[in-house]
Order: C-alpha cells, then structure tokens, then sequence
C-alpha cells in the first residue's frame, strides 16, 4: 500500500542514523535463558537449535518482563508457515494485560495464496478486545490488513520494522523503502507492556531491536 504520509525524512529515520537515537537489540535466547521471557502454562517456548542465531519458538503469546514500550521503530525477523488458518505472528505492544493490547500481526499463509483477495490479508494491526480483526474488517475492509512488499516465501524468515509514533504505526517488509501497511492507531495508550504475538500455533522470532528517542 503506498502510503500518502510516507516522507524522506521518516525513511532517514528508519533506516539511517538519527542524532540522539537510542537502540537496544535482544537476544531472545538469552532473554529466554535468564528468565525475561514470562513463560506460562498456556505458551510453549522453546529455543531453536541449528537455526537462526538468538531465535525462539512459541505458541501463544508471550511477555517480556522488563521491557515497557512507548513509541519507536521495532525491528525483529519472524518465519511462520504457509498452512491455511495455522500461522498468526507478530508483535504486540502497550499491553495492559494479557486480554488488552495492540498488536501487528501477519499471516503468512496469506502472502502467496492462489485466491488473489486474500493476499490483502497478509498483514492486520487490531487493538484488543474492542477493535478484533472481524470488526475492523466489516467496518473498515482493507483498510487496517493489506498485502506485504515484497511477498516474502510463506516459510522462511522475513524482517519486519514496525514504525509506532504520533499516533501511527507503519510497517516495512524486508527492509522495503515503503510500507505495506500504514494506519492511525486505534486508542491513546502511550505505554505498555511489549510481547511476541502468537495465536496458537508455531511461531518463530530473532533479532529483536528497539529503536527509540
């Protein structure tokens, strides 16, 4: 999707330097092995072994104990799978609970499917409970999902760069120079809780960073 607020000077933002910019980049592994990674009953999390460097796998999402955020550029690699309604992955952020969050989410069994609409649902951002992806989808069709470009394979790893500032959030596929996906917010919350979304099936992450003011 071709974005009307897409500027030079955010993509100096993204993907250059800017003075004053802080980054913090995550092991997953050594969050995971140092207990930073809430781990409960209803989320498997494992490391990857001969895989990625630093990469976990879960099901169902889980919370970072440590790591609040505000607004920022969040950038990780994340591979799910090309099987129809069993691949859900993402980010979620300015958690209240586990019931309450927004969350930027792709389905991967979607970037490539021979049913050319649903390509236009590779990649959602809803906000939890009151903005689901079923609402949002009745009420505004395309306007909160779109397609992803370039379409990565279904089944290998993919980078993602999640732009959350003023109100917006932007998404980048594989270090593209526009989004794919660009829309307002859904809510004011300006904190929370930070998680790496699964909706109940395999899910793989790598090189969390979070770049921030």
């Amino acid at each position: 999707m071709k974005s009307k607020y897409f500027t030079s000077g955010l993509l100096l933002l993204i993907f250059g330097c800017v003075q004053g910019q802080k980054i913090n980049n995550y092991n997953l592994v050594g969050l995971l092995s140092s207990n930073r990674i809430l781990v409960t009953t209803q989320s498997e999390t494992s490391v990857l072994r001969n895989d990625k460097s630093g990469a976990i796998r879960t099901v169902n999402t889980v919370w970072f104990k440590d790591i609040r955020f505000k607004e920022g550029v969040i950038d990780l690699d994340l591979r799910g799978k090309d099987e129809f309604l069993k691949s859900f992955l993402g980010i979620a952020f300015h958690g209240i609970d586990s019931t309450t969050f927004d969350v930027l989410y792709f389905r991967p069994f979607n970037f490539r499917h021979s049913d050319t609409a649903r390509r236009h649902w590779a990649v959602q951002y809803m906000s939890l409970p009151d903005h689901d992806f079923m609402k949002l989808r009745k009420q505004h069709p395309l306007v909160y999902e779109s397609a992803v470009a370039p379409v990565p394979n279904p089944n290998d790893w993919f980078h993602a760069t999640i732009v959350i500032r003023g109100g917006m959030i932007q998404v980048y596929v594989n270090h593209s120079a526009s989004p794919s996906l660009e829309v307002h917010l859904l809510n004011d919350w300006k904190d929370g809780m930070l998680g790496l979304f699964s909706d109940g099936f395999r899910s793989d992450f790598a090189n969390l960073s979070i770049r921030t003011q």
